[in-house]
């Protein structure tokens, strides 16, 4: 998906989240990535970044991250106030 002169590979614009999954190209090219990770950070984007082998190995590891990044909370275990009971 188009995101100014990036592409992402998962783009959600509603939530403002970015998922890239990152091959072995990757490893060779760590500081463009983080230079683009900023600048779509300073866009207003969430980018998350899986390598092909946690997409691979460890699918539910990487369902959990992408889930606590959408309901906003930084750890699995939500607050009292966010289930509801206040």
């Amino acid at each position: 998906m188009p995101v100014g002169p990036y592409y992402a590979d998962f783009l959600c614009r509603e939530l403002g989240l970015i998922i890239e999954i990152d091959g072995y190209s990757h490893e060779t090219q760590q500081s463009y990535d983080a230079k683009r990770s900023r600048d779509l950070v300073d866009h207003g984007y969430r980018v998350l970044r899986f390598t092909n082998d946690d997409v691979l190995s460890n699918v539910e590891g990487v369902i959990r991250q992408i889930e606590m990044a959408v309901a906003g909370s930084p750890t699995p275990n939500p607050s009292r106030k966010r289930e509801g009971n206040q």
